[in-house]
C-alpha cells in the first residue's frame, strides 16, 4: 500500500536557506579537486547534519563527496530484494555569477507581477520574461537580493533529499530498502564524477536531483565533444615578413568565422545540437580554438566533426603553409543509450511524480549532468526536477511548494522500489 507525505515547507525551506548562504563556488581551470577548498565547509556540514539523522557512516572524504546510507528498516531477507538506490546532488555553484555572501529574500504569497531585488535596481525578474512564475502565485518564492544567484543549483537539491532523509527517519513506519546518498564538488566545471567509486558506492540505480520545473524528468542529455584545433604559423620580423610570415592567430580567426550562423548555441534550441567556439589564444607562431561539440545523437557529433575538417582545409587553402591540427576528446554521451537497458528505472521515476499530484515533463537536457558519466560508469542515474529555474543568474529563483513537491517525489520513488520489488516475489 502506497503512502502519502505530508512535508512541511519549513523543513525544507530552512535547510536550503541554510545551505546558500555558505560559499560553494567552484572554479575552472583549477589544479586542485575539489576545484575550490570552500567546498568542504558545506560538505562538512551536511555530513555532520546526516550523522545527527542516524545515518552513522556519513562522512566527507579526501576529495570533498558525501557519502552516507540510511538502511532499510525491513527483515533483512526482505531487504536483500529491494535494489539499493541513491540520491545525488551537488554542492558546488556557477564560477561565471558570484557566490558568495548570498543574502536569500523569501517574497512571501507571490501575488503576481515583476520581482524587483532588493540589493541591485537592475535586477528584476520580470513576469514577462518568466511565465512559470504564474503558476506559483500564493506560494512562496525565493530569490537572491540581485548581488549574486541564490544557488538553488543546486542546494534545492540538496535540500531536498535531506528533508527526505529526515522524513524517513522521522517515520520509522515507512518500509524501505536501503538508501545511499552522495552530494558531489566540482558538477559546474565538469569534474563531478571524477573521483566518484561507482563499485565502492553500492547503489544499484540512482537518481541525480537537480532539474528545473517541477515534474520534468529528464532522461536524455547531450552526446559531448571538445575539440582543439591548433594552428601553426611561422613568426618573421613584421619588417620584413612579406612572403614569409604565416599568421596563426589570422588563421585561427578566419576559422572561427567560418561556424555557420544556423549552428551556433545562440541560433539553436530543442533538439538541435551546436558548435561553439568559446576560447581562443596564441601568437602568430601558435594559436589554439578550443570548440565544444554538442548533439543528441552521435552521428549528429560526427557531422560536426566533419564540418570543422573541411574548415580545416578551407583555411589552409587561404593561408598556405599554415597547419592545422584537430584535436576531439570526448566528454559524455547521451544517457538515454544506456538508460534503455533498464526501463524500470524511468517508468518508476514518471510514476513517483505522478504520486505527487504533478504531470510528468520528460525532458532532454541541452547540457549533460553527473548523471550522464554515471549512467557510463555502470551507474543508471536520470536526473529529476529541483524546482529552480534561470540557474547561473542573480535572477535565479525557486518556489518553496516546488521544494516540497520534489521532496515528496523522492520519498515516493523510495516507496515505488520496494513495491515494485517485493511484487515480484
Amino acid at each position: 500500500m502506497s503512502h502519502t507525505f505530508d512535508v512541511p515547507a519549513t523543513r525544507v525551506v530552512d535547510r536550503f536557506l541554510r545551505y546558500v548562504r555558505i560559499d560553494t563556488t567552484s572554479a575552472e581551470d583549477s589544479p586542485q579537486f575539489p576545484s575550490t577548498p570552500v567546498q568542504f565547509d558545506l560538505a562538512r556540514l551536511l555530513a555532520r547534519e546526516l550523522q545527527e539523522l542516524g545515518l552513522t557512516d556519513a562522512a566527507v572524504d579526501e576529495h570533498g563527496y558525501v557519502f552516507a546510507t540510511l538502511p532499510s528498516n525491513l527483515p533483512p531477507r526482505t531487504a536483500k530484494k529491494i535494489p539499493v538506490i541513491a540520491f545525488i546532488a551537488h554542492v558546488d555553484t556557477y564560477f561565471g555569477v558570484s557566490g558568495k555572501d548570498v543574502k536569500p529574500v523569501v517574497h512571501c504569497a507571490y501575488g503576481g507581477g515583476d520581482i524587483p531585488l532588493p540589493g541591485d535596481p537592475a535586477q528584476t525578474i520580470r513576469a514577462d520574461e518568466n511565465p512559470e512564475l504564474a503558476d506559483f502565485v500564493g506560494d512562496d518564492i525565493i530569490t537572491s537580493d540581485g548581488t549574486t544567484l541564490l544557488g538553488a543549483d543546486d542546494k534545492a537539491g540538496v535540500a531536498e533529499i535531506m528533508a527526505a532523509v529526515e522524513y524517513l527517519v522521522q517515520h520509522p513506519d515507512i518500509p524501505r530498502g536501503t538508501i545511499k546518498i552522495a552530494f558531489t564538488p566540482d558538477e559546474e566545471v565538469g569534474n563531478g564524477t571524477k573521483h566518484f567509486d561507482v563499485a565502492k558506492f553500492g547503489a544499484a540505480f540512482a537518481y541525480t536531483i537537480d532539474g528545473g520545473y517541477p515534474g520534468e524528468v529528464e532522461n536524455e542529455t547531450f552526446c559531448a565533444d571538445t575539440a582543439i584545433i591548433r594552428f601553426t604559423g611561422r613568426d618573421v620580423h613584421p619588417g620584413y615578413a612579406k612572403g614569409k610570415m604565416i599568421n596563426a592567430v589570422r588563421a585561427a580567426a578566419y576559422f572561427a568565422g567560418l561556424y555557420s550562423e544556423e549552428s551556433l548555441p545562440e541560433t539553436t534550441s530543442d533538439r538541435q545540437g551546436y558548435i561553439h567556439p568559446y576560447q581562443i589564444e596564441g601568437n602568430v607562431s601558435d594559436a589554439k580554438l578550443t570548440t565544444l561539440i554538442r548533439d543528441f545523437s552521435v552521428e549528429g557529433l560526427e557531422q560536426f566533426r566533419d564540418i570543422l575538417n573541411s574548415y580545416a582545409a578551407i583555411t589552409q587553402e587561404r593561408f598556405p603553409g599554415v597547419g592545422v591540427n584537430i584535436e576531439i576528446k570526448e566528454s559524455y554521451r547521451n544517457m538515454i543509450y544506456k538508460l534503455q537497458a533498464e526501463p524500470r528505472v524511468m517508468d518508476y521515476a514518471i510514476e513517483a511524480v505522478q504520486r505527487a499530484g504533478l504531470a510528468p515533463i520528460l525532458k532532454a537536457i541541452r547540457g549533460g549532468t553527473d548523471g550522464s558519466r554515471l549512467s557510463y560508469m555502470g551507474l543508471l542515474t536520470p536526473n529529476l526536477f529541483a524546482g529552480g529555474m534561470n540557474f547561473h543568474s542573480k535572477q535565479e529563483w525557486v518556489a518553496a511548494g516546488a521544494m516540497v513537491k520534489a521532496t515528496e517525489t523522492i520519498l515516493h520513488l523510495v516507496q515505488i522500489w520496494r513495491e515494485r520489488s517485493l511484487d515480484k516475489h
